[in-house]
């Protein structure tokens, strides 16, 4: 399995591979929006933005991590960040998440093209099988999940630990090779819906 940094585009968003000359679009994209952090593993807005970055960046220059600012097509604004991460070639395997989109880019085109996008990098680029982690507590972002047709593999308990210092229990999904085909499918048609 072999995932590059590269940009990644089609009609609704650009992903661009964050690097020093995107800081300031991608912090204020993420400095909004408090509550919603509040269930994050790690804070990217306000105080806590420089520690994600210079993680996101060390991450990416180790090669586990591959995180993007997500550009809006049609006005060109940086909306937010989505990653490949906690890849690993010699599994072939890796996660989508670190996910986080400004109130306004949410309910629309940009999840799934994003999704569309991610997924087909790390499919194309050889791996078996992509795994989507959620809190779970979030329901929402869990029927999301569903929709794109992950498989539910069921809850991680105790898994991680919140910035704020919660104990998280996940909800673990996952892609493989094997779902691609239709999972590409319904992101197809439902991107088309949007005309």
């Amino acid at each position: 399995m072999r995932l590059d940094a590269v940009p990644l585009e089609n009609r609704f968003v650009r992903l661009e591979p964050l690097a020093p000359t995107l800081e300031d679009e991608v912090r204020a994209a993420l400095d909004c929006d408090p509550a919603s952090w509040d269930i994050m593993v790690a804070a990217a807005y306000g105080p806590y933005f420089d520690d994600w970055w210079h993680a996101a960046l060390r991450a990416m220059a180790q090669g586990t991590r591959i995180a993007w600012a997500v550009r809006r097509m049609d006005d060109g604004a940086v909306v937010g960040t989505t990653s490949l991460y906690e890849i690993r070639p010699d599994y072939r395997r890796c996660e989508v998440g670190s996910t986080f989109y400004r109130p306004e880019a949410r309910g629309g085109p940009v999840n799934p093209s994003c999704k569309r996008l991610l997924l087909g990098h790390a499919f194309d680029g050889g791996a078996v099988r992509v795994e989507i982690l959620t809190d779970a507590i979030n329901p929402g972002s869990q029927a999301a999940i569903r929709k794109l047709g992950a498989r539910d593999e069921g809850v991680l308990r105790k898994h991680k630990i919140t910035f704020k210092g919660r104990v998280r229990d996940t909800a673990q999904f996952a892609i493989l090779d094997d779902d691609w085909p239709g999972v590409r499918a319904r992101l197809d048609a439902r991107l088309a819906a949007f005309g």
